[in-house]
């Protein structure tokens, strides 16, 4: 088994254990260290700018306390018929969005960057993430939130667990940009930045 030696700390800034296993996927050591800052778009901001705006802002913030590390910043924004669908927070907002959303057509825009917090370079990339939802009833909805209960994941689809049975049927550069760390991506960052993962 290859064992990889960075000169660099690779730093994860995010809190979501979905990310986390996502990253472990690539076997390179790594770090955790979660971004304190505000999620929410500004006014009149492209869903694609606050996706990208954030995943850089997460970055930038973990730079702070890593001044000598790569470090991954990443953010989604949900889009139904152009509108911005963010973290619902209640069962209430996620019952609202479940049921706007059954039936049509929804675009995750996950937004992926890597900050070198040594040299200040910073890669930004979007994958964007075409999804049809079934046609779902409201018991299904009903059942859904009572055994995900996601009311921190953007448009309260939670892939990575149960969601994955809201959906009918998908399009994507990148099956894990849907998770929240699009590592097709990633992988070419840290190629960029020196880091060999195989």
């Amino acid at each position: 088994m290859k064992i990889q030696y960075l000169t660099q700390k690779l730093v994860l800034g995010s809190s979501s254990s979905y990310r986390y296993e996502l990253l472990s996927r690539l076997q390179l050591p790594f770090e955790v260290s979660s971004p304190d800052i505000v999620e929410s778009a500004l006014t009149g901001e492209m869903p694609e700018a606050t996706a990208t705006r954030l995943a850089e802002e997460k970055a930038r913030v973990v730079a702070t306390i890593h001044p000598n590390a790569l470090i991954i910043g990443a953010d989604q924004v949900a889009v139904l018929e152009g509108a911005q669908l963010g973290k619902p927070l209640s069962y209430e907002n996620a019952t609202k969005q479940l049921y706007a959303m059954r039936g049509k057509e929804v675009v995750f825009h996950t937004a992926l960057s890597l900050f070198n917090s040594c040299s200040g370079r910073m890669q930004s990339k979007l994958i964007s993430s075409l999804v049809k939802f079934r046609n779902l009833s409201e018991r299904q909805i009903s059942n859904y939130l009572a055994k995900e209960q996601p009311y921190h994941c953007a448009g309260s689809a939670k892939y990575e667990g149960l969601g994955i049975a809201l959906i009918e049927r998908m399009e994507s550069d990148d099956p894990n940009a849907l998770i929240g760390l699009p590592l097709i991506a990633l992988v070419e960052m840290l190629v960029h930045e020196g880091v060999e993962v195989i």
